[in-house]
């Protein structure tokens, strides 16, 4: 069995954003031995690329599973072309309004009165968008929470996170954020140009660390899906914008069934490759501490040609 992990390129400028492709199975047969799967679609260009690629590089136009990992914009804007103009048989996606009476109500007014900060109520609105189109496409909808294996993948597929407790603790802390609360990604983004010419960056060695354990991100990035594929016996780790808590829960997962460090062939650098959502303790679980791997992985950041 093969499989081909695809991720496509996402804004022009500075906005990173996630639109990856994968397909396995014998990958030279028909398409019934095959399985194909969306995880994010990036903003709407980026949706239509997916479309494109997956008919041209693929030879298809269905979808088995689409696997939206959080609703902010970089991540579900393009799902919403690929549920259109593609044959989907299953979205797995998060369904707020199901979790938070107050949000269930502020539904109904689309958000707009609901006093929630800006961003989140574009998360939450695009999240409801999104349910919508597969709702009038007649997709069916699974909420992917820890454990979640579907029968499609035949065990290929596994959620490691996030539980449904965590996520309703984290959809929690978005709803009591004040109105006027920026996005986190908007005031590091201001500090880096602040900074900008101000400081040399140290570039980090094996004896040089740069990263921090203290590293925090959004409620939102936190419950993004993080998908375990086991394909030919090595294990992908697909994070979303994951960070360190959400992170620790997954990987605790797999060291409970004996995971060891080292043990993943593919990992997808979580939130563009934010200094925020990692640190040394968690990548010393994920990879090994530095210096003492003896298997060779690879990592990828999708990380837009503007962002610094």
């Amino acid at each position: 069995m093969g499989y081909k992990f695809d991720f496509l390129a996402v804004g022009d400028e500075s906005k990173s954003g996630d639109a990856i492709a994968l397909r396995y199975g014998n990958l030279y047969g028909p398409r019934n031995e095959q399985v194909v799967i969306v995880v994010d679609g990036g903003y709407a260009a980026s949706g239509e690329a997916l479309v494109e690629h997956i008919k041209e590089h693929y030879g298809t136009e269905r979808v088995d599973i689409v696997i939206s990992t959080h609703p902010d914009q970089d991540h579900v804007t393009g799902l919403e072309v690929v549920l259109e103009e593609m044959r989907v048989d299953t979205l797995f996606m998060h369904q707020p309004w199901r979790h938070s009476q107050t949000v269930a109500k502020a539904r109904a007014a689309s958000f707009r009165s609901a006093g929630f900060a800006e961003w989140v109520q574009k998360s939450l609105q695009g999240a409801s968008d999104l349910e919508a189109v597969a709702t009038r496409k007649g997709i069916s909808i699974i909420e992917p929470f820890c454990g979640l294996t579907s029968p499609t993948t035949a065990g290929t597929l596994r959620i490691l996170g996030p539980t449904e407790e965590y996520y309703e603790s984290l959809l929690q802390e978005e709803v009591q954020m004040p109105a006027t609360a920026r996005q986190p990604g908007a005031i590091e983004a201001l500090l880096r140009k602040m900074a900008a010419g101000a400081a040399t960056l140290v570039d980090e060695t094996l004896n040089i660390e740069t990263l921090r354990d203290d590293g925090t991100t959004t409620s939102s990035n936190n419950s993004s899906v993080i998908c375990l594929f086991t394909i030919d016996g090595r294990q992908l780790l697909l994070t979303g914008d994951a960070g360190i808590p959400a992170l620790e829960q997954a990987i605790a997962v797999m060291e409970g069934e004996g995971f060891r460090p080292g043990g993943l062939s593919f990992v997808q650098v979580p939130h563009h490759g934010s200094r925020k959502n990692v640190g040394p303790s968690i990548l010393n679980r994920m990879l090994c501490p530095k210096g003492q791997t003896t298997q060779h992985s690879i990592a990828f950041a999708s990380v837009a040609k503007k962002n610094p």
